[in-house]
C-alpha cells in the first residue's frame, strides 16, 4: 500500500546542495609485452610504434613508459600498500606486518615502487585440502631461496572465511620465508572435496539420492566461498590501483566452480577492478594433475549402474573438473595473465610471472568513449612496422557504469545485497514500525510501515519509482518472510518534499523474536535506504488480558487487497499507521488495538476501555468508556475497539496516552500506554 502524508518532524533533506565536479579523462592503462619469434623481449619500441584500438576506433596514447627491472640493493619494506584492504564489503582486512619488524615506509606510489617487480602470493585456504596448501607454500618457498631478488616487493595474503594479508610488500627474503614457513596443513579450512566424482552418475535411486544432497550441499558452500574469493581479489586490485607498474597476483586455489548470476556478478566486478588497477592475476591449480578414473578415485567405494561402462560417468568427471577450473582460466585470460592448470611443477608459474613482469610498457589513452553504460570494451594493441612479433596485452575492461544503465537484473542483485551487509547504504532516509494482532492462537498478523520524507526524493514532473525489499529472520537468523514491491509515486504529487511517502504492508508470523530488514531504494538516482528493527510477537496465552498493538493513525484509505487480511482494514476502510507519532492539531487521531478471548458471563464479555491523556503527571483529556459486551471478530475471538480522537482537543506539546482496558467479568486490567506528539 502506498500513501502520502504529513512530513517527518525535524527530518532533514537528504538532497544535498552543491555541485560536484569531475574529470571526464577516462586514462585506461595497457601493460603491453611484446615478443620476437624467438620469444625474447622487443626492447626499444617507442610511443609512435603503438597504435591501441578501443572496440576498433582508434585511441590518442597519452602517457606510455617501459619498465626494466634492475637489481636494487636495498631492503625495502612497504607497510602502506595494502592498507586500503579493509574497505571491502565482508572481507576485513586481518593482520599486516608484525610490530617487531624494522619497517622502511615506501609511499603507495608509482615513483616509489618503480624498478621493481611487484608480487601478491594469494593462498585460497578456502578451497584447498591441507596437503594442497603444504604443496603451495612449498614452492613458493623453493622460489623465494632459489629466485627471488632485491627487485622483487613480495606480499602474502591468504582466503579463508575472510581476507588476511600476512604480510605487506618487501622484498626481505627472510621475512617471506618466515611467513611462508608458517604455512601448515591446518591452514586449510575446506569442508568437502570438490574433485570430479561418479556419484552423479550412478543409475541406482539411493545413489542418485545421495547424488543430489552433495551436490546442492556443496553448491551453496562453493556459493559462498566464491563470492569471499573474488570480493578478495577485487579488494586487493584496488588496494593496488594507485601504483601504475603491472602488478601479478600468483593465486594459488583448487578450483573455483561458478553457479550462478550471483558469482557471474562477483566475476565481472573482480576482473574490471583487476584490468582498471593494471594488476595480473596467475591462477595456480593446487590439485595439480588430476586422473579421471572411470571407476572413481579411492577415496568412495564402487557404485552400481552402467555409467562406468558406457563413458558416461567419465564425461560428467572432465566437465566437473573443467567447470571448476574455468573461472580460473577467465580471471587469467581476461587479466591478461595465464592459468596453470594440470601441472605438479609449480616452478613453471613462478618463472612466468617472473618473465612477464620484468620487461614491459606501459600505455594510458582516454578513451573516446565517455557513455558510464557498463558495456565491455575490447581493447586491441597493435605495432607498427612489426609484423612478426607477438603482442601480450590484455584483452579488454568493463566501462564505468551509472544507475541508468543498471540491468533489470543487477537491480535486483543490489537490493539482495544490502539485505546481506551488515552495514548496508543509508543514503535515503527510513522509519519503520511493527505490530501485532492474532489470527490463530499460534499464528499473528505483523503489519509492517515504512515512512520515507518526501524530501529525500529527488524533484521530477514524472512519476518516481521506489523498490521496497525487506527480509525477516527468527533468532537463527533463518529467513521466514521476504517482501518484494514496488511503490509508484503520482507526478501529480507536486508538494512532495513536505509530505512522506507511506508503505504498508504485512507478514504471518508465529510468537517469537524476529528481525525485520527493510531496503528503499530511489530508481531515478539508485540511491537506497536500509532500516533494521527487532520484532516481537509476544505470547498471549500466558498473559491476564490479552491485547494486541495499539495502532495510532491520523489517514484513512479506500482497503488496498492483500493475500493476507488485515485487521486495520475495516467496512472497505484501512487505517493507515501514523510512524512518527507526530501529529497535526488540525488532524483527527483514530486509535485501534483488539482485546482476545475476553472471559464471559452467561456466554457474554464485558470489557471496558477508555483513552487518557498525561502531560507529564498532569492528565489533560479523557474519552468517555467504551463497553464492549460482544465479540466482534468470531474468527480470532476478538473485541474490537477504536476511537476517534480531535488533536485540536489537545494543546502543542508532547503527550503519553494511557489506553485503559478493563475485563469486568474476570476482575483484571491492562494500562498500555502510547507517546504521541502534537503540533
Amino acid at each position: 500500500m502506498l500513501a502520502l502524508s504529513a512530513p517527518l518532524r525535524g527530518q532533514q533533506s537528504a538532497i544535498q546542495s552543491g555541485a560536484t565536479f569531475r574529470s571526464n579523462v577516462n586514462l585506461i592503462l595497457v601493460d603491453v609485452v611484446v615478443r620476437d619469434r624467438s620469444g625474447a623481449v622487443v626492447k626499444g619500441l617507442t610511443q609512435d610504434d603503438f597504435q591501441i584500438l578501443e572496440d576498433n576506433k582508434p585511441q590518442q596514447i597519452i602517457s606510455f613508459a617501459f619498465e626494466q627491472i634492475a637489481t636494487k640493493p636495498q631492503t625495502v619494506e612497504t607497510a602502506t600498500l595494502l592498507a586500503g584492504v579493509v574497505k571491502a564489503a565482508r572481507v576485513p582486512r586481518i593482520a599486516a606486518t608484525p610490530a617487531d619488524a624494522p619497517v622502511i615506509p615506501v609511499p603507495p606510489t608509482s615513483e616509489g615502487v618503480s624498478g621493481y617487480r611487484l608480487w601478491t602470493l594469494l593462498f585460497d585456504t578456502s578451497s584447498m585440502q591441507p596437503e594442497e596448501v603444504q604443496k603451495a607454500a612449498d614452492s613458493a618457498l623453493t622460489w623465494v631461496n632459489d629466485r627471488m631478488g632485491s627487485s622483487d616487493l613480495v606480499a602474502v595474503a591468504t582466503i579463508g572465511s575472510t581476507l588476511q594479508v600476512l604480510s605487506d610488500f618487501t622484498n626481505d627474503k627472510e621475512r617471506v620465508k618466515a611467513v611462508l614457513g608458517a604455512f601448515t596443513g591446518a591452514d586449510a579450512t575446506q569442508y568437502a572435496a570438490v574433485d570430479a566424482n561418479t556419484e552423479a552418475a550412478d543409475e541406482s535411486p539411493s545413489a542418485q539420492t545421495n547424488a543430489t544432497a552433495v551436490d546442492e550441499s556443496a553448491q551453496e558452500l562453493d556459493t559462498f566461498n566464491n563470492d569471499v574469493r573474488l570480493r578478495a581479489l577485487k579488494t586487493l586490485a584496488d588496494a593496488l590501483a594507485p601504483v601504475q607498474q603491472k602488478k601479478a597476483i600468483l593465486y594459488f586455489s583448487s578450483g573455483m566452480q561458478r553457479n550462478g548470476t550471483d558469482n557471474q556478478i562477483e566475476l565481472r566486478a573482480a576482473v574490471n577492478a583487476a584490468v582498471r588497477a593494471n594488476v595480473t592475476i596467475y591462477p595456480v591449480d593446487a590439485r595439480g594433475l588430476q586422473a579421471v578414473v572411470p571407476g572413481g578415485s579411492a577415496r568412495q567405494g564402487s557404485r552400481a549402474g552402467l555409467g562406468a561402462f558406457s563413458g558416461e560417468s567419465v564425461g560428467q568427471q572432465f566437465g566437473s573438473l573443467i567447470a571448476q577450473q574455468e573461472t580460473l582460466t577467465t580471471l587469467a585470460s581476461d587479466t591478461g595473465g595465464r592459468a596453470f592448470l594440470d601441472s605438479n611443477d609449480f616452478g613453471e608459474a613462478f618463472a612466468q610471472v617472473e618473465n612477464d613482469i620484468s620487461f614491459y610498457y606501459v600505455i594510458g589513452y582516454a578513451s573516446t568513449n565517455t557513455n558510464r553504460d557498463g558495456r565491455y570494451r575490447r581493447i586491441t594493441v597493435r605495432v607498427k612496422d612489426h609484423p612478426n612479433v607477438r603482442i601480450e596485452a590484455r584483452n579488454g575492461y568493463y566501462a564505468d557504469r551509472d544507475f541508468g544503465h543498471t540491468s533489470k537484473g543487477d537491480r535486483e542483485q543490489q537490493l539482495q545485497d544490502q539485505l546481506a551487509v551488515d552495514i548496508p547504504s543509508t543514503d535515503v532516509p527510513l522509519f519503520v514500525t511493527t505490530g501485532w494482532f492474532r489470527l490463530a492462537a499460534d499464528r499473528y498478523y505483523v503489519p509492517l510501515s515504512v515512512a520515507v520524507p518526501g524530501t529525500a526524493l529527488p524533484p521530477s514532473k514524472d512519476k518516481l519509482m521506489l523498490d521496497v525489499a525487506g527480509v525477516i529472520r527468527d533468532e537463527r537468523g533463518a529467513a521466514v518472510g521476504r517482501i518484494r514491491d514496488t511503490m509508484t509515486v503520482p507526478a501529480a504529487s507536486s508538494d512532495l518534499a513536505a509530505r512522506q511517502v507511506l508503505y504498508q504492508t504485512g507478514v504471518t508470523l508465529p510468537p517469537g523474536r524476529f528481525s525485520a530488514k527493510i531496503v528503499v531504494r530511489e530508481n531515478t538516482t539508485g540511491q537506497m535506504g536500509t532500516f533494521e528493527t527487532a520484532v516481537v510477537v509476544p505470547e498471549l496465552r500466558r498473559t491476564p488480558v490479552k491485547v494486541s498493538s495499539i495502532v495510532l493513525s491520523t489517514q484513512l484509505q479506500s482497503v488496498v487487497k492483500r493475500k493476507t487480511a488485515s485487521p486495520l482494514a475495516q467496512a472497505g476502510v484501512e487505517l493507515v499507521p501514523n510512524l512518527t507519532h507526530v501529529v497535526s492539531r488540525a488532524q483527527k487521531l483514530y486509535f485501534y488495538y483488539e482485546v482476545y478471548d475476553p472471559a464471559q458471563d452467561a456466554g457474554m464479555p464485558d470489557v471496558r476501555t477508555s483513552l487518557t491523556f498525561y502531560r507529564g503527571k498532569v492528565k489533560v483529556f479523557e474519552t468517555p468508556t467504551l463497553d464492549r459486551t460482544q465479540v466482534d471478530a468470531t474468527d480470532r475471538h476478538a473485541a474490537v475497539f477504536q476511537f476517534e480522537v480531535p488533536a485540536g482537543s489537545l494543546t502543542p506539546g508532547l503527550y503519553t496516552c494511557q489506553v485503559n482496558i478493563v475485563d469486568e467479568v474476570a476482575g483484571r486490567f491492562v494500562f498500555p500506554r502510547v507517546e504521541l506528539y502534537v503540533r
